[in-house]
């Protein structure tokens, strides 16, 4: 399948495509995914509202060609990127994804409500609030201090804090995605 400059859709094999398209015509048979069956589809419904811009923005971010809908082409790139894609790949589309005004650069208050969303979706007890989390993220990772975060600082910053990276990496779990495209893989 694909050489070094391939597509990340390319590195994908050929089962596993099928499996995945199986799963997307099963719960969308229209092959086009709107963001109510988005959220059904992830199992994201009864959100608070800081959880739900969230989504709103994830589906945004994985609607390439922002015709409102998810295609499966659209599918497979995101799940190929968040699952198989690298480090930096990853990074860039967390940036595209936290930039929630499209204005090239993260503020405090786009970064404290995507982690008031992630907690919110995840759950379970922090040691800091999410001000104090996103406090703390700034002031390690805003290097000249304008009080946005640079594609260049989110990406660095990110590589050299582990905690924020391991945030960013739950914000976007699809294990249950992938678990479930196996079960019913076993089942076929």
């Amino acid at each position: 399948m694909g050489g070094t400059n391939s597509s990340a859709l390319d590195d994908l094999q050929t089962v596993e495509i099928h499996h995945w398209y199986k799963k997307f015509m099963t719960e969308c048979p229209s092959g086009q995914l709107t963001e109510h069956e988005f959220k059904q589809f992830f199992g994201l419904r009864g959100l608070d509202g800081e959880a739900n811009k969230y989504i709103e923005q994830m589906f945004r971010t994985f609607d390439m060609n922002k015709d409102g809908y998810i295609d499966f082409m659209e599918y497979v790139a995101a799940l190929s990127l968040v699952l198989r894609g690298k480090m930096e790949q990853k990074l860039r589309w967390y940036f595209k994804l936290y930039d929630q005004d499209g204005n090239g650069c993260i503020d405090r208050q786009e970064l404290l409500n995507i982690i008031k969303a992630i907690r919110a979706i995840n759950g379970g007890s922090h040691e800091t609030s999410s001000q104090e989390f996103t406090n703390r993220v700034f002031d390690q990772i805003d290097i000249n201090g304008d009080g946005e975060l640079s594609l260049e600082e989110f990406v660095e910053g990110a590589k050299k804090d582990k905690e924020f990276m391991e945030v960013m990496m739950k914000s976007l779990d699809l294990t249950h995605i992938v678990t479930m495209i196996n079960a019913r893989r076993r089942s076929v």
